[in-house]
C-alpha cells in the first residue's frame, strides 16, 4: 500500500512540473495507451496484441493530446500593456 502511494505522489509531482501542453500530450498518452492495449488485446487475443495496441495509442494520443492545447501569444502594446490571444 505505502509503495502505491509514494508511486501517486510521484507521477503527481512529475507531472505537475509540466506546461499545460506537456500535461495534456502525459494525460492524452496515457489514455491512448490503455485504450490500446485493450483493443488490441481484445482484437487478438495475445499480450503482443495488447502490447502493439498500447505502444501505437500512446503515442497517437501523446500526439493529438500535444496539438489540441491552446496556444497563446503574448506582448506588450504601446501602452505597455500586457496583451495575449489564444490561438486553436
Amino acid at each position: 500500500m505505502m509503495k502505491k502511494l509514494a508511486l501517486v505522489g510521484v507521477a503527481a509531482l512529475m507531472i505537475g512540473a509540466c506546461t499545460p501542453r506537456e500535461e495534456r500530450a502525459a494525460a492524452g498518452g496515457a489514455i491512448g495507451a490503455g485504450a490500446g492495449a485493450l483493443i488490441g488485446g481484445l482484437a487478438t487475443g495475445t499480450g503482443g496484441g495488447a502490447l502493439a495496441g498500447a505502444a501505437i495509442g500512446g503515442v497517437a494520443g501523446a500526439v493529438i493530446g500535444a496539438e489540441t492545447t491552446p496556444r497563446r501569444r503574448c506582448w506588450v502594446n504601446r501602452y505597455g500593456e500586457r496583451v495575449c490571444r489564444v490561438y486553436r
